[in-house]
């Protein structure tokens, strides 16, 4: 088995990690987060992240989990160099990559242990093993072990006659452990751990030879060459059985890194994100509402990294991987998960984008998730284009789209099919007055104005009106006036998109064109 699964061959200070999930159809926040640190911590050390599926327990299998769990992964960029890379697909020199197909390899390592002298059968039936349960209620040490290891000391010939007579049995480790002893280690994220030794004899191979994950792990984890073993802080307390389980195999023991789960506060406590509760602890819930890879990965990296934020800050546009990833810097006690934080990183990384970029974003999307978003965009590609690049592309973009599935809203009033019309005003503008300002505009209207002489048309109609161009002498003698050139183009922009509040107002109506722009403020001095 050493020959056949070699040393890699592979840099000083390379890492080899892994993501091992089991093939029950659901991805979790916190298991891209987790494979996200895996993938991290191979990729800063040139070395080498794969997936192994552990899927020894068969009753939980569920049919197309693992195509599930891979395409979630590969949404987000986290994409293995080897291992299991499509449903029943594997690559790379170190499998199978299915721990179901591993079994006469798990055999091999209980035979040593049991030449050893470190493994033996159990004969204990499941009443036997309640009985023991039973008889352990008052006591803090429980499970298989000491006196209550009943088949721990079964000679040869007890052995022999429990086989011939048929009797199943389960292979235990005849744990070297003392109660009276700790065993460390020095974990990557949380520092040096100290815990009582294992004294458990802990079942290997379960009476169908199919082994534990206790067992089966180490093996892997071993042959497969695993530097980092990165885990959710879940299997802390496992770790004095996996300890003694590499050192009774005389494997050298891997480095640990147990990941905290992702918090939500919740009526002034902390919760962990909960796939009952959170529809965002699902990671289908970012592709269905349309979240880039890009903002989703930003906001990984700050929940793994304290100081990625501002590493980002002097490092605007470099690239997320060149970011120094450090185990080390995680956080102890759990990364709080924050819904605004996201939308804020997403909005910003979705300002930064060309406008064609935002665009082929949309339209892959819409394609699988909004069919009539999808035939408006796609029907003319050069003018959808050009509404999404207003106010794009500046100094100072607007920040307005947190994911793709708010674009049909925000762009809405460009399309007649899903465009509706909205004509409530500021409360200091009353209907009249508002459809005063409406004719006076649309008299004055002119579609071949640049931004400027636009503008400067908007200020002529302000004294007429009973408004003030300036905006400093309305704050100064507001009585004076009925408001300012703000409340004038205000009206004006409520009347042609149904919002107070859009991206810039010359470059809508020069995008829709005059026969629309003046259909609607017709269409609104009439409803007014």
């Amino acid at each position: 088995m050493e020959a056949m699964f070699p040393e890699r061959n592979l840099k000083e200070g390379a890492r080899v990690t892994r993501l091992a999930p089991s093939p029950t159809g659901f991805l979790h926040f916190g298991n891209l987060f987790t494979g996200t640190v895996a993938y991290k911590t191979a990729k800063v050390s040139d070395g080498v992240f794969y997936v192994r599926v552990e899927d020894t327990d068969q009753k939980r299998k569920v049919e197309g989990a693992i195509e599930v769990m891979l395409e979630g992964l590969r949404a987000f960029d986290v994409i293995a160099d080897e291992g299991v890379v499509g449903e029943g697909t594997e690559k790379g020199d170190y499998g199978p990559y299915y721990q179901s197909k591993r079994k006469e390899i798990y055999h091999v390592f209980a035979k040593k242990l049991v030449l050893d002298g470190l493994a033996y059968p159990c004969f204990c039936s499941a009443e036997a093993l309640d009985e023991i349960r039973a008889q352990q209620e008052n006591e803090p040490q429980k499970g298989y072990w000491g006196k209550y290891a009943a088949c721990r000391n079964l000679t040869i010939d007890e052995i022999e006659k429990n086989i011939s007579e048929g009797k199943p049995w389960t292979l235990r480790l005849k744990s070297p452990g003392d109660a009276e002893k700790k065993c460390f280690f020095d974990d990557m994220i949380k520092g040096k751990i100290e815990m009582p030794e294992n004294v458990q004899d802990v079942v290997l191979l379960k009476s169908d030879g199919i082994p534990t994950y206790h067992f089966a792990h180490a093996v892997d984890d071993h042959l497969m060459r695993t530097t980092h073993v990165v885990r959710g802080d879940e299997w802390m307390s496992s770790c004095p059985i996996h300890l003694q389980l590499f050192r009774c195999l005389g494997f050298r023991v891997p480095k640990y890194a147990h990941v905290a789960p992702i918090m939500k506060e919740e009526n002034g406590g902390k919760r962990k994100l909960s796939k009952r509760k959170d529809p965002e602890a699902a990671v289908t819930f970012y592709v269905e509402k349309g979240y880039p890879k890009e903002s989703v990965n930003e906001y990984i990296m700050t929940l793994m990294n304290s100081n990625f934020e501002d590493w980002r800050k002097t490092n605007k546009d470099a690239d997320i991987n060149s970011f120094p990833f450090n185990l080390k810097k995680m956080s102890v006690s759990g990364a709080l998960f924050d819904m605004v934080k996201l939308n804020d990183v997403s909005k910003n990384i979705i300002s930064l984008m060309p406008a064609k970029k935002v665009y082929d974003y949309t339209v892959q999307w819409a394609k699988d998730y909004d069919s009539e978003l999808y035939n408006l965009l796609t029907r003319d590609e050069e003018y959808s284009v050009n509404i999404l690049n207003i106010d794009r592309e500046t100094p100072k973009p607007r920040k307005d789209i947190a994911c793709f599935s708010e674009v049909k809203d925000y762009i809405s009033y460009f399309f007649p099919e899903i465009y509706e019309k909205n004509y409530e005003m500021p409360e200091n503008i009353t209907s009249d007055m508002a459809k005063e300002i409406l004719e006076a505009y649309l008299k004055e209207f002119n579609p071949a104005d640049d931004k400027q002489q636009w503008f400067d048309r908007i200020k002529a109609l302000c004294e007429p009106l009973g408004y003030t161009p300036n905006v400093k002498e309305y704050k100064k003698n507001p009585e004076a006036y009925k408001g300012h050139v703000g409340d004038v183009s205000t009206v004006i922009r409520i009347a042609v998109t149904g919002r107070r509040n859009t991206p810039d107002l010359y470059a809508i109506m020069s995008l829709l064109g005059e026969s629309t722009v003046k259909e609607r403020l017709s269409d609104a001095i009439k409803s007014l």
